[in-house]
């Protein structure tokens, strides 16, 4: 078990003598976990974690529902620590965000988190203190239904995955800071030039380079970190660790799939294997089997697999495509099944850069590794598209930075919040502080589809899971429409490595208030070119269909470049709230608001 301190290797072979590498299991109502530090290596090199009761990932605490849960969390660090627990209804007092919720734990204290459970499924938790995410903070967490389980399987396991890097993380932030791209190693090369001189024109190929220079930006911009700075992790398992659950043939195995990463969006697939999708972020939905599907930090799965054949290769690759988590389902430990190629890299398209607005290429290849780049695509327009794109002066392009928003200007710094709705608002609203330098690009035509699997998905030849396929088996929890609306842009500057909401970094901005027991919608539009997973603590977020329907409950949503997103919430939990990207550098560089239930 590569990877494990011994302390933690030998919790994990206490707990499940069928699996390697899996996390201790706590059951009950009273739990005391400890938080400290424990030596490990991932890479070659001894490195320090900061663990719960010695173990990474910490131990999974099953749970039943309605039971009021007990949970003594003892800070041995010498820094504060904190645990929230990530998609739990709970008292704002229990949610475990410092500066929010509460002070945090002081070093040699003892923090009391005691409330009643009232839901089911898989979710998990983690700290909300500096970067202990990142370094080893995190576990699962299982409730049982008060009734019978409607999933029916003849085993599970919990497959968590995360990431890991051996540089300190606030000197990956502050190499970030220095240089957006600094881990990007999928910039376009000459190669990627030639080829598509090949395959377009010398004129085509000039203009695309031109255009995206000309925007200083990058296509292959997909994620902050890659496999350069990162060891991706299953069960806290490298991939030559190869963590294993074995099964008998024939049997139905339920996996229960928690993102855990810091900074990661994981695709997932088994070759050879059908998953059907019956729960999402805890929530049961309607089944529906695909081949793969996508997932960001804080976001869970429960499939359920039939094995039948010796043994299947769990592969979860990075959406950079710079490496992979990967683990096997087994008839015997030992056993292996052929691990699948990475996927090629692909570029951005027009659609993630402008919405709607470049929607007619939306499903294109652009530059994917070894295969033609924009292919289908009418290469004499993209030809003149590009030449001008590039030439021209961005400050007046529409969807860009410093665009004229002529006739919108009255709208700058309006009070969204204010505005009723009897249906979800179709005009995009800029507030004036987007327009600074924390912002780089606007986007006035964003894209209001479900059914994008998302760059590196889209035509790979599998059913790829998408938002539109969720539906929640039991409908919405409030049949009232929304009383008014709450309209926020996910802004960014990467050059800056600068995020925020609507161009305003935490720190810098204000609350925003829900009175108790109002319905609102909630309008997320992201103006930049990244996937932001956005997690909204206390209530649930009840998903729309572009027409109004009620799609699925969520806890956290991805929210995917320039596309915007509608969500109705309840605000029936007083107190103070904590809103933001997952993704951790996000997060901690500015994309994050706190809500005020009032």
């Amino acid at each position: 078990m590569l990877g494990l301190s011994p302390l933690t290797r030998a919790a994990a072979l206490r707990s499940n003598g069928t699996s390697s590498g899996s996390a201790p299991i706590l059951k009950g109502t009273e739990f005391n976990l400890e938080i400290s530090e424990s030596p490990v290596n991932f890479t070659g090199r001894p490195r320090t974690a900061t663990t719960i009761n010695g173990s990474l990932p910490a131990p999974t605490l099953r749970w039943r529902e309605g039971d009021t849960v007990t949970i003594r969390v003892r800070n041995r660090l010498k820094e504060a620590t904190s645990i929230h627990w990530h998609g739990i209804i709970l008292p704002f007092q229990m949610d475990g965000v410092p500066g929010i919720s509460f002070a945090g734990i002081p070093p040699g204290a003892t923090f009391t988190y005691r409330f009643e459970v009232q839901q089911s499924g898989t979710y998990w938790y983690h700290s909300h203190s500096g970067m202990q995410e990142a370094t080893g903070v995190y576990g699962a967490i299982i409730i049982d239904p008060a009734q019978a389980d409607p999933i029916r399987a003849d085993r599970e396991y919990v497959v968590q995955l995360s990431d890991w890097t051996d540089t300190d993380p606030m000197r990956v932030l502050a190499n970030l800071k220095t240089q957006g791209d600094y881990y990007n190693y999928n910039q376009p090369t000459a190669v990627d030039f030639f080829r598509d001189v090949s395959y377009t024109s010398l004129k085509a190929a000039v203009g695309k380079r031109k255009m995206w220079n000309e925007m200083r930006m990058s296509p292959t911009d997909l994620a902050d970190l890659s496999a350069n700075v990162l060891t991706y992790l299953m069960n806290g398992t490298t991939p030559a660790g190869n963590w294993t659950g074995l099964f008998r043939p024939g049997e139905r195995v339920r996996l229960r799939f928690i993102n855990g990463a810091a900074n990661t969006f994981y695709d997932v697939r088994i070759p050879g294997l059908g998953l059907t999708v019956v729960q999402a972020d805890g929530v049961n939905v309607e089944p529906v089997t695909v081949d793969e599907f996508r997932f960001g930090p804080g976001e869970t799965y429960d499939v359920l697999v039939q094995p039948k054949d010796d043994a299947y290769t769990v592969f979860a690759q990075a959406m950079d495509r710079t490496g992979y988590a990967r683990g096997t389902l087994a008839t015997q430990a030992g056993l292996k099944a052929p691990v699948p190629a990475l996927d090629p890299a692909e570029w951005l398209t027009m659609a993630d850069m402008m919405g709607a607005m470049g929607g007619g290429m939306a499903g294109m290849n652009h530059g994917a590794a070894g295969q033609p780049s924009m292919s289908g695509m009418n290469h004499d327009g993209m030809a003149t598209m590009g030449g001008n794109m590039a030439g021209m002066n961005h400050g007046s392009m529409p969807g860009m930075q410093g665009m004229n928003h002529a006739g919108m200007a009255s709208m700058a710094g309006m009070d969204h919040s204010a505005m009723p709705a009897a249906g979800a608002s179709t005009q995009v609203r800029h507030a004036r502080t987007e327009y600074g330098a924390s912002t780089d690009m606007h986007v006035d035509m964003p894209r209001t589809n479900l059914d994008d699997p998302g760059i590196g998905l889209r035509n790979n030849g599998r059913r790829v899971l998408t938002l539109s396929d969720l539906h929640t088996v039991d409908g919405p929890l409030d049949p009232r429409g929304a009383e008014r609306e709450v309209e926020l842009h996910l802004t960014g500057n990467m050059e800056r490595y600068a995020w925020s909401f609507d161009g305003v970094e935490y720190g810098k901005s204000t609350p925003v208030h829900f009175r108790y027991g109002e319905r609102v919608r909630v309008i997320l539009h992201n103006d930049t070119m990244m996937t932001h997973p956005m997690h909204l603590h206390g209530m649930w977020s009840e998903l729309e269909a572009p027409d109004g329907q009620f799609q699925a409950r969520r806890h956290t949503i991805p929210v995917q470049p320039a596309q915007r997103i509608s969500f109705l919430v309840t605000a029936d939990a007083l107190g103070r709230w904590a809103w933001h990207c997952h993704l951790m550098l996000h997060m901690d560089a500015g994309m994050f608001r706190e809500v005020v239930v009032a």
